[in-house]
């Protein structure tokens, strides 16, 4: 009984850690921290950007393995869905970027100015769906 239940955590713990490497690399490998770094200007911090990512993957899975619930009330919940949608903002432009989706979308079309215009139409768009999920699904 002790030996089955040791090895079932054993496979777990392996196969947390393997996701959990396999999100890290897909985010190393799209480009989202060296974007960042170079349009922020920021590369003197590279220290602190590393560690930053450990510490948020490293909380981020304590909290979903032990279901650590974070009192922080309205206005905390209000700063980490915008720290959260930023992330996933920049992981979704990546993601396009990395697969040319916008630049030949804007050559179809013939887009000259504008650009920001409609990375604000999907920023707004994925907000109102959240919302439309939240409180009518």
């Amino acid at each position: 009984m002790f030996l089955k239940i040791g090895i079932l955590i054993l496979i777990g713990v392996i196969s947390g850690w393997t996701i959990g490497s396999g999100v890290f690399a897909f985010i190393t490998t799209i480009g989202v921290v060296p974007r960042l770094i170079a349009r922020t200007k920021t590369a003197k911090k590279i220290v602190l950007y590393e560690n930053a990512i450990i510490l948020g993957g490293t909380l981020g899975n304590i909290c979903t393995t032990f279901s650590v619930a974070a009192p922080v009330g309205k206005v905390g919940l209000i700063v980490i869905g915008l720290f959260c949608g930023i992330f996933v903002g920049c992981l979704a432009m990546s993601i396009a970027e990395t697969l040319n989706v916008l630049p030949i979308f804007i050559e179809k079309i013939g887009l000259e100015e504008g650009l920001a215009i409609i990375v604000l139409f999907f920023a707004i768009g994925k907000g109102m769906g959240s919302f439309y999920q939240l409180y009518f699904l």
